[in-house]
């Protein structure tokens, strides 16, 4: 349990986590620059950090005095502290109008981010770590996407070409080692996953938010890769970044919670718990586009996908053809070794190849498969039944030969079925939805960039 403090210092009651739309995330529209309230509200998440919270918090909020155009606001994330922090921070508080405090009784980095972020109204909301190791002329940068609407989560990252950062080498390496196993393990394709700079979109973090789990360190990956798994733009901005000396992070006990952690998400996105729609974007917000319920997925992609997938199902029908045509005929044994490496082939290419994910439709997608399994099924026993006609008594190599051919005729017509039919995506014609009033202000109207009330 949370409380926050309103801008003379009193404690005000939590705010109830908001829970998620059951539909999808409307188009990302851009933030009107006359926009009178908070837009931005950046969490300095805080342990025990009485010395470094007054300097921080006072840099930060002259940054944004002159330089972010938007109404904001500064919210510190006291993370259990049993230091003077929370009194540094109510005196921060007394000090400045757009600073506010939110006590937490227990520790863990992901838990205050998620408290703060969840309960804000903001619509856009950041954080950075209190040492400010990250150079704030990366700030603007960093949001400005989100405001624009071009993108839906931004990220800082050290490990980019355009980065400039100073470190030591056993963090240097740790952190590369991490962000490659990131790739190998989850596919992710950021390229820095704890970099302490990040922001999200509003609509976004209230939908993303409740799938998180992590309330430590991890909390940052899984925020990232839960993001491009559902489809999400991420936006990395190249950062100047100088290594804290005095970091207290237990880097022993962060490697191993990183490993539950890679394991968790990974076993929860092989097995399509999570419900990633929720989060997934219209196409655009060109009215051409309005009438496109999806985008169909990348066709070398498909391809490439199919393929090993058909390889290993091939490997597999060879193998069981060849363990049952021990004790069955020829004909029997083809339809069996067909039928088991056709149900696992339809569930490998519906996650992997065409990227459906939960249960929803999963036994129409089988039934639709076990269809086309039938069409694979003529052509291997129509191919066996003419090698037997040819030449009675042929030997088991040329059984085999045959049938490899006849699978590489049928692995064509799958894919198209696949692609055109069982996974293809229906496109509904939607009636075009209502501009939003914020876009219906006179084209000649001038767009004001000045500074706005800061809340």
């Amino acid at each position: 349990m949370s409380a926050k403090t309103d801008p003379v210092g009193r404690e005000t009651a939590p705010s109830r986590e908001r829970l998620p739309s059951c539909e999808t995330l409307p188009s990302r529209r851009h933030l009107p620059s006359r926009t009178p309230t908070t837009v931005l509200d950046v969490v300095v998440p805080v342990y025990n950090e009485e010395a470094a919270l007054g300097p921080c918090v006072r840099r930060l909020h002259a940054f944004l005095t002159r330089h972010f155009p938007y109404g904001f606001r500064i919210t510190v994330a006291d993370n259990a502290s049993r230091d003077r922090t929370q009194e540094v921070a109510r005196e921060l508080v007394r000090e400045f109008d757009s600073v506010s405090l939110t006590r937490l009784e227990e520790k863990g980095r992901g838990r205050a981010l998620r408290t703060v972020w969840a309960a804000s109204d903001a619509p856009v909301r950041a954080y950075m770590d209190v040492d400010l190791s990250t150079d704030l002329n990366a700030l603007l940068p960093l949001v400005a996407p989100l405001i624009s609407g071009h993108s839906d989560v931004a990220t800082g990252t050290r490990l980019a070409s355009g980065s400039r950062v100073v470190r030591g080498p056993k963090r240097e390496v740790l952190s590369r080692g991490y962000n490659l196993l990131l790739r190998g393990s989850l596919a992710a394709r950021f390229s820095d996953a704890q970099c302490g700079f990040k922001a999200v979109r509003g609509e976004v973090a209230d939908r993303l938010l409740p799938l998180v789990q992590d309330n430590g360190w991890f909390f940052d990956t899984e925020l990232l890769v839960l993001a491009e798994r559902a489809g999400l733009r991420v936006h990395e901005v190249p950062v100047d970044w100088v290594d804290d000396p005095d970091s207290r992070v237990d880097i022993l006990r962060t490697v191993t919670d990183d490993l539950k952690g890679v394991w968790r998400v990974g076993r929860a996105l092989a097995g399509g718990a999570l419900p990633l729609d929720r989060l997934r974007r219209p196409f655009g917000d060109d009215p051409r586009d309005r009438g496109l319920a999806d985008v169909p997925g990348g066709l070398p992609r498909q391809l490439i996908g199919f393929c090993l997938v058909g390889a290993l199902s091939t490997l597999l029908y060879l193998g069981l053809y060849s363990l049952l045509r021990q004790g069955l005929g020829a004909q029997s044994a083809n339809a069996a070794a067909l039928l088991l490496s056709a149900l696992g082939n339809t569930a490998a290419n519906r996650r992997l190849t065409f990227g459906v994910r939960g249960r929803e439709r999963a036994v129409r997608h089988q039934a639709q498969g076990l269809l086309v399994f039938g069409v694979g099924l003529a052509l291997t026993s129509g191919s066996l039944a003419a090698l037997h006609t040819a030449a009675a008594g042929a030997p088991r190599s040329a059984e085999l030969a045959v049938l490899v051919c006849a699978n590489l005729a049928a692995t064509v017509l799958r894919f198209l079925l696949f692609r055109a039919w069982v996974f293809g995506r229906r496109t509904e014609r939607r009636e075009p939805q209502e501009r939003d009033p914020q876009d219906r202000r006179d084209p000649q109207e001038p767009s004001a960039a000045g500074h706005s009330s800061r809340g």
